[in-house]
């Protein structure tokens, strides 16, 4: 197996286990960072959108909303139970203008010049080839679209992410940063790179600094299930894991931990 196809399964292994958590009110950044980035967008009606790495809908369902009923917005993603989340949640809110569907951000086999924007939030970097991702939604982005990426930033989810990665070092060294891609693009000037290595020229990269709330041991927790340390948890023994678990819940109370940092940068590029 390509570490291609290695980094691919492993991304939709561990969000399908996470969306039994995704969407827990606890973990309301997701839709909080995915509508920030839509509405850096400025999107018409009637646009035609594509959103890669959808999850549920965080963005894709924002954006179905500000296009109206003669836009239409695409959601892909390689995680068939997020992709039925977002559904579902498209339907509670009668949104008729906004599809969910397996997909390949490195291979969407749309033509070129399909879409007036494209949106990935907190996906670019869990392939290999950031920036062939970014030659591939290019490619299918039309002259004058706009290219929304988000990413994290420096310190993410601190102080208690560190606590959570030494856990899992002591506890199954093997396993330590399974998947924590997003350390390669956590600065705007290394965010600029890779765009640039991706055939973009020009784009505006904003870093925003951030926090989310954290009211009990049990919050972080949860966020830990619904999120992409999930993929690590998982495989851990049942041993192993109630003592990732402890050290981690002690800590949050001991610590008597509030809030983590929540930073973040928006990426925009307008294709000439």
């Amino acid at each position: 197996m390509t570490d291609l196809n290695t980094a691919q399964t492993k991304a939709a292994a561990t969000y399908n286990a996470a969306a039994d958590c995704f969407d827990h009110p606890v973990n309301t950044f997701w839709d909080r960072f995915g509508r920030n980035t839509v509405d850096r967008l400025d999107l018409k009606s009637g646009a035609v959108v594509l959103d890669v790495c959808c999850g549920s809908g965080a963005s894709a369902l924002p954006a179905a909303e500000q296009v109206g009923a003669a836009g239409q917005v695409i959601g892909i993603d390689l995680a068939e139970n997020l992709l039925s989340l977002a559904r579902s949640k498209a339907s509670s809110q009668s949104l008729t203008n906004v599809e969910f569907q397996l997909g390949d951000m490195l291979a969407t086999g749309f033509a070129d010049n399909s879409f007036d924007a494209i949106v990935c939030v907190f996906g670019i970097f869990f392939v290999p080839d950031m920036p062939a991702a970014v030659r591939e939604l290019w490619r299918v982005l039309r002259p004058g679209g706009k290219l929304a990426i988000t990413t994290w930033g420096q310190d993410f989810f601190e102080p208690a992410n560190s606590v959570f990665w030494d856990v899992v070092r002591a506890v199954k060294p093997e396993l330590y940063k399974g998947l924590s891609t997003w350390d390669r693009i956590t600065e705007p000037a290394t965010l600029m790179a890779m765009l640039t290595e991706g055939g973009v020229t020009e784009a505006s990269v904003v870093s925003e600094s951030g926090t989310h709330p954290i009211t009990s041991p049990k919050d972080w927790w949860t966020m830990v299930l619904g999120s992409g340390y999930r993929g690590t948890i998982d495989q851990m023994q049942p041993e192993e894991l109630a003592l990732v678990r402890k050290a981690n819940t002690e800590f949050i109370s001991n610590a008597q931990i509030q809030a983590v940092q929540a930073n973040v940068l928006y990426a925009v590029a307008q294709k000439t």
